[in-house]
């Protein structure tokens, strides 16, 4: 039996005893302590003992090197988010494509852009599309999801963006997290993850927002951060720093959902989906406890000396709760939607949740309505709200360019 039958591999960490792979031999194993070494009394030359020492010990490196390169948990490489991020600016191009400002307004933002050009400002800030345009894209309204039975409209509007800059924060944010989680976890945990927790907080925002469109990935987004927050409880054992990786990650959720309560905001789509994300780390991102070794992790010739569980008994516990949570709160939350139920009529404080206002604003709805007489190519729009009165000349039937003249006429 040659040197390398007394080499102990330490597969995590080396502080502690309970997780080592022996090699596979005739008789017990030994340590690398117990290795024989040469004996100074022997009568063999010098030089002969000399070269048997390093060859030995060239041996005993490159096993060490191999040891060192050993990885108990498989790196992945990060294609499916930046997949998203493409697919994500790829349909708000096309979005763009179908708007057609100059065909469709009075005036646009950039119109060297051609029909690429964005709507004006004071009806989309985030240079973007008209509302109406979203809609036919496949945005978020409780009315067609309810009486039209357009529930997929919950997980298409995770796709579409309100403007530039609302494409621009959202992709940031999904390199920024997604990506590590890819890689660490691999694009099937992760990428259902975020289908699953935007289709959270899209449900979350039908049940209390009634009125307007809604969206964005922001949901989703908050559904990769509850899942860090879920991963680092779950995982705990496994961690060093544990309370400064908690509350640093604490203080980046309570931010952003801060963030939430200004208005236009919509922070039920940020909370539910946040909820959904913290649930499915909880079912998506367990890892076996310190210890444990899989016998696909362990060398040619070797034996695990380790027989711990895979996992701890709370993690089965986690598991198990979140998954009854998450099944429970899917199905009532879509029976409710199904029937129309505005939440914030069982709830008279969270509408603060997503909106709190001050002296600097009001969270009450901006929609403004007109009413409308035709005579022939003319169109005479009145402001309900101020009264204001007007005469327009259309080419043609249009509901996008006459929201905007309402839009226009009672600002």
């Amino acid at each position: 039996m040659g040197m390398d039958s007394g080499i102990e591999i330490k597969v995590m960490d080396p502080r502690k005893g309970d997780n080592v792979v022996h090699p596979v031999g005739s008789g017990h194993a030994m340590s690398a302590s117990s290795v024989p070494q040469p004996s100074t009394s022997s009568p063999l030359p010098d030089g002969w003992r000399r070269r048997q020492q390093q060859e030995q010990g060239q041996r005993l490196g490159q096993q060490g090197q191999e040891l060192i390169d050993f990885k108990p948990f498989k790196k992945w490489v990060s294609w499916m988010v930046p997949g998203f991020v493409l697919a994500n600016i790829v349909i708000f191009v096309i979005t763009m494509f179908i708007n057609d400002c100059p065909k469709n307004s009075v005036s646009c933002v950039a119109g060297f852009l051609g029909r690429f050009s964005f709507q004006p400002l004071k009806e989309n800030p985030l240079l973007g599309p008209s509302s109406s345009t979203l809609e036919k894209m496949g945005a978020l309204e409780l009315s067609k999801v309810v009486h039209k039975h357009q529930a997929w409209r919950l997980i298409s509007c995770i796709w579409l963006h309100a403007g530039v800059f609302h494409i621009l924060a959202n992709m940031l944010s999904l390199i920024f997290i997604g990506i590590r989680l890819e890689q660490e976890f691999g694009f099937v945990r992760i990428g259902l993850l975020y289908l699953i927790a935007g289709f959270g907080g899209s449900l979350m925002s039908s049940l209390f927002i009634q009125s307007g469109i809604s969206v964005g990935a922001s949901g989703a987004l908050f559904g990769l951060l509850g899942s860090m927050l879920s991963e680092l409880i779950t995982n705990w054992t496994i961690y060093a720093n544990k309370l400064a990786a908690l509350l640093t990650l604490i203080l980046i959720i309570v931010i952003n959902l801060a963030m939430g309560i200004l208005p236009h905001v919509d922070n039920f789509a940020h909370i539910g989906g946040f909820l959904s994300g913290f649930l499915l780390g909880f079912v998506f991102l367990i890892r076996p406890q310190f210890g444990y070794v899989s016998e696909k992790h362990v060398p040619p010739g070797y034996i695990a000396a380790s027989h711990k569980p895979k996992h701890k008994p709370y993690q089965y516990v986690l598991w198990v709760i979140s998954m009854i949570l998450l099944i429970v709160g899917y199905s009532v939350g879509l029976v409710l939607l199904l029937r129309g139920v505005n939440l914030n009529d069982h709830c008279s404080w969270c509408h603060y949740m997503s909106c709190v206002p001050t002296s600097s604003w009001s969270c009450k709805s901006q929609q403004v309505y007109c009413e409308s007489m035709s005579y022939g190519n003319q169109l005479n729009l009145t402001c309900i709200s101020n009264g204001k009165s007007n005469i327009y000349t259309l080419s043609g039937e249009n509901s996008s360019l006459v929201q905007q003249l309402c839009s226009k006429l009672c600002s």
